[in-house]
């Protein structure tokens, strides 16, 4: 192909609706068919990026291999293509207001008023075909977050009818997601609120070419009808996304509906052949056909909010159906976990994740759900701070040392078993401060690391300040927590494991990033063996 193509997928009604499954829905039946695809993500807030977001707020900050924190979009787009991302496919408004400002104080300008338009527009847009003009793609597709008529909104979707302008017929379209309500009172499916949601887009200058709908119960032929009537489009582009038991069965549900072949027919692009989803379709036949069922405890502190371990749930489901098991994940606040309780709360589990995070809140708890995982033969992984907490434990109740702590933790602590690098220490600006991305990792043989990966080399990415600290590391090798991983480069400590138990491994990096459809995490799936092996005991 000549030139790469755009879509544009935009959102109205409300938020949520999931712009980012039906894009990457979209881009995995697209990708299928021999058109090489990716998505990017533009975000509207004011941050410069995710990385300094509550999880609360905005769910998991993703990580790709270039060391960019990203919208938990980002990880549907990985998941769903099995291709990675880039600092490139997740922009933020900060991002663009930053790069703008920072223009103008150089002089870029020439003096001229900086303006929404043309200057914050015209960086947008410059974005938004950034990777396109690569070479590296015939589509493009751009979420643009946020709802139609946010005022935070404005500047994108003004980008987009420009762009669209500029690009010329049949090289850029615009898809709609809305919400169709069902009012139960009236026992019937409403559309005013998509008209009312394609009217204000149009206000806007942008006219949906492809309507895809969002519904509990399935659209009648009239329904579809007056949609198309009401909201200026072709009978065909009226989309149903009728709600389903798993994400992973969107891009047969789009496949169905042809949101795929509409899409290149708007684009002019040949169907080809239709997509191959014999793989995707084995990976959801045995999810939905589980032999067995295991329990495994999500030991966090941010387990009010499923967002924060999007990744990790995601990871658990891709390692289950490999298994033919299904995960039942049970979430147990770190902070409601103690000596008293632990049994209660662990004895039913089949294994235990310590999940990562920040800061002093809720530790003893996971430090607790160590020990007595450790203890009692109880398959165990601890991702980031999870590892950070088991090396705690470790030192605390092997060694002896019953102060070792994290200095995240406990500044002051005489044995800093955890602990920022040299160079991080003059560090205050807490953007710039974290070990991000894929770094390499040296794996021991005849280690359980090595036994999970079959090789002696990998590269994973991560996302944290604190380090353990290779001052205790003979101490803690000779008591048998062993060192199986480490950063060539650093050496730093990667991997740690204990050799005489079921399954006990933390790592520093974060697995979960990695994990797709096409290539479950072997961590995660060896994880979930060992709780099969566990569960049947």
């Amino acid at each position: 192909m000549n030139q790469t193509k755009y879509i544009f997928v935009t959102g109205g009604v409300t938020s949520s609706l999931g712009k980012g499954i039906i894009a990457a829905s979209l881009a995995k039946l697209l990708q299928g068919r021999g058109y090489r695809t990716t998505i990017q993500k533009f975000d509207p807030y004011i941050n410069v990026d995710p990385g300094t977001l509550n999880p609360y707020e905005h769910g998991e900050c993703y990580v790709t291999d270039d060391g960019a924190e990203t919208d938990l979009d980002l990880g549907h787009y990985e998941r769903f293509l099995n291709v990675p991302t880039s600092q490139a496919n997740n922009v933020t408004t900060g991002r663009v207001y930053l790069s703008v400002i920072e223009k103008e104080r150089r002089g870029e300008f020439l003096g001229k008023t900086v303006q929404v338009v043309p200057h914050i527009t015209n960086e947008i847009k410059d974005r938004m075909q950034l990777l396109g003009k690569s070479g590296d793609y015939d589509i493009v597709i751009t979420e643009i977050g946020g709802t139609v008529g946010d005022i935070e909104s404005l500047p994108y979707i003004e980008s987009v009818r420009q762009l669209v302008w500029e690009l010329g017929e049949n090289n850029g379209i615009v898809i709609h997601l809305t919400l169709v309500p069902y009012l139960a009172a009236a026992g019937e499916l409403k559309t005013k609120p998509t008209q009312h949601s394609v009217k204000t887009l149009m206000e806007s200058g942008i006219k949906a070419d492809i309507l895809v709908c969002r519904t509990e119960h399935e659209l009648s032929p009239e329904l579809r009808n007056k949609l198309a009537l009401f909201c200026n489009v072709k009978r065909e582009a009226v989309i149903q996304s009728i709600d389903a038991s798993t994400i992973y069965e969107v891009p047969n549900l789009m496949l169905e509906e042809g949101l795929d072949v509409v899409a290149l027919k708007k684009l002019d692009l040949p169907k080809k052949a239709a997509p191959d989803l014999k793989n995707w379709n084995t990976f959801l036949r045995r999810l939905k056909n589980p032999k067995q069922t295991v329990n495994i405890g999500l030991i966090g502190k941010y387990v009010e909010m499923q967002d924060c371990y999007k990744s990790i749930l995601e990871a658990f489901i891709h390692a289950g159906a490999a298994n033919e098991t299904k995960v039942n994940v049970i979430s147990i606040h770190s902070e409601h976990i103690n000596s008293d309780n632990v049994e209660e709360k662990l004895s039913v589990l089949d294994g235990v994740l310590v999940a990562p995070g920040f800061g002093e809140r809720g530790i003893e708890g996971k430090i607790e759900a160590v020990r007595y995982a450790r203890e009692n033969n109880i398959p165990f992984f601890g991702i980031c701070l999870g590892m950070q907490m088991s090396v705690i434990e470790y030192s605390r109740n092997i060694l002896g040392h019953a102060e070792a702590n994290s200095t995240e933790m406990n500044e002051n602590t005489p044995y800093p078993v955890v602990d920022l690098m040299e160079e991080q220490k003059t560090i205050t600006d807490k953007g710039g401060t974290m070990r991000l991305g894929a770094w390499k990792c040296d794996i021991k043989p005849n280690t359980l690391a090595h036994k999970i990966y079959g090789q002696t080399t990998i590269s994973e990415r991560h996302r944290h300040r604190y380090e353990y600290n290779n001052k205790y590391a003979n101490e803690l090798e000779k008591a048998g927590l062993k060192s199986s991983g480490v950063n060539p480069d650093t050496g730093l400590v990667e991997i740690v494991e204990l050799e005489n138990h079921p399954f006990f491994i933390g790592v520093q990096y974060h697995p979960e990033y990695k994990s797709t459809v096409a290539n479950p995490h072997p961590i995660f799936v060896n994880f979930v063996a060992a709780a099969v092996i566990a569960h049947k005991k």
